[in-house]
């Protein structure tokens, strides 16, 4: 079911509690939310649809993506200043980003999975962790 995006910046702030699999639900209308903001939004955190819980979802080309608790456990590559859009705020703010991430995370089926990502995907992860982190930027 897609949800509403949620715009209050002290909803926003507060740090994310671990997904667990009673938030499948919550990941569910988070891709359903993502999918009906394509024209628009390449990636939700749930706190953006209400929900304050480590789950992101997020376009890597056109391909949705669902994550459960992900984790950058390394970095590469230069970090590069971007302006940055977000269907929570008005208008683009700036932001560092690093060209390169390997993340850990929970798959739609609970599988642990490590992955890489680089250029576009890993600035659009990188966001919406910052949203699970309660970082608004």
């Amino acid at each position: 079911m897609e949800r509403a995006i949620i715009k209050d910046p002290v909803f926003l702030a507060v740090i994310s509690t671990a997904a667990t699999k009673e938030d499948q639900v919550i990941a569910q209308d988070l891709l359903d939310t993502l999918t009906a903001n394509q024209a628009r939004c390449l990636g939700l955190a749930a706190n953006m649809i209400g929900a304050s819980k480590r789950v992101i979802a997020f376009f890597d080309d056109k391909t949705p993506v669902l994550m459960y608790n992900p984790i950058i456990i390394k970095t590469s590559g230069k970090r590069y200043e971007s302006e940055e859009g977000c269907l929570s705020l008005t208008g683009v703010r700036k932001t560092l980003r690093y060209e390169k991430i390997k993340v850990q995370y929970e798959d739609v089926h609970w599988k642990r999975r490590i992955r890489s990502f680089q250029g576009l995907s890993a600035q659009i992860i990188q966001h919406e962790m910052d949203h699970c982190d309660g970082v608004i930027i």
